[in-house]
């Protein structure tokens, strides 16, 4: 997901439903879809679009919920996965501001155009 060019917290959430669909399939293929509508409260073309992978319009809470029903526990496995510091914002060494980044390069210009436009910024 994450070499498909989605921001990292929609390649997490993605990568989440599809390991709790796998698992909700093996179970499934266990019985028959007429066994699965009684097991899953859904009616046959609710049961045929899961069968077949159409889980686009399912929700996370909903394919929680079929776990449940189908006796599935679902445990969280959390870990991070970004290296300290990488994607956060930095603490500036002197200033103790975080964030600066590219704007404190432009600090010095400020001060210039600031004794240029004078008291009120008028030109």
């Amino acid at each position: 997901m994450d070499d498909l060019g989605f921001a990292p917290e929609k390649a997490t959430a993605l990568k989440f439903k599809a390991e709790l669909y796998r698992a909700i399939l093996k179970c499934a293929r266990k019985y028959s879809q007429k066994d699965l509508q009684g097991i899953l409260g859904e009616p046959q073309p609710r049961v045929s679009e899961l069968l077949n992978g159409k889980i686009a319009n399912k929700s996370v809470d909903k394919l929680l919920h079929y776990a449940g029903r189908l006796g599935i526990e679902v445990k969280g496995k959390f870990a991070q996965t970004r290296r300290d510091g990488e994607g956060s914002p930095q603490r500036g060494r002197s200033s103790g501001i975080v964030g600066l980044g590219k704007f404190r390069s432009g600090i010095s210009a400020l001060g210039s155009e600031k004794k240029r436009l004078g008291k009120f910024g008028r030109r």
